[in-house]
């Protein structure tokens, strides 16, 4: 199963770069393949946990799918967890951590494994994933850049 892993330090704080990132609305302004994103449910989980059921379309040169997955934002943990429900994979799940170094900066780790369910969709796909995906975490930064300022020293 294809997979991506990364870790990067940031100069921002944990809880900033978890707001980011549980912004997923907002997606389509800023994340590589991601043409639209609706949320269809959102509901708390208890302790500081939230619940959301999302579309998200990807789109590259003609080829456009869309994908249902349950989105638990844990706050306390500042944990983010996206869990597959339907459409074009036969598997996804990917996992955000993000862990203060201090008051205005952060190691943030992003996580994924997938499989899509047809071959033929796989193979015209894959690699265009997996270079979206190297360019996600840069794409998140750039973002908290943004909307936070930029770091100095940066």
């Amino acid at each position: 199963m294809p997979s991506f892993r990364t870790t990067r330090r940031v100069n921002h704080a944990a809880s900033e770069m978890f707001d980011l990132v549980a912004d997923v609305e907002r997606y389509p302004q800023f994340v590589p393949l991601c043409q639209r994103l609706i949320v269809r449910k959102r509901e708390p989980a208890g302790e500081g946990r939230e619940v959301l059921v999302a579309d998200m379309t990807v789109a590259y040169k003609l080829i456009r799918e869309t994908f249902t997955s349950r989105v638990t934002l844990d706050r306390a943990r500042l944990e983010i967890l996206v869990e597959y429900l339907n459409g074009p994979f036969r598997s996804l799940e990917n996992r955000w951590q993000f862990r203060p170094e201090g008051a205005q900066s952060c190691e943030v780790e992003f996580d994924i494994r997938y499989e899509f369910r047809s071959r033929t969709l796989g193979m015209l796909m894959g690699t265009v994933f997996d270079a979206a995906f190297r360019r996600f975490a840069e794409a998140f930064e750039r973002r908290a850049d943004e909307m936070y300022g930029r770091p100095a020293g940066a």
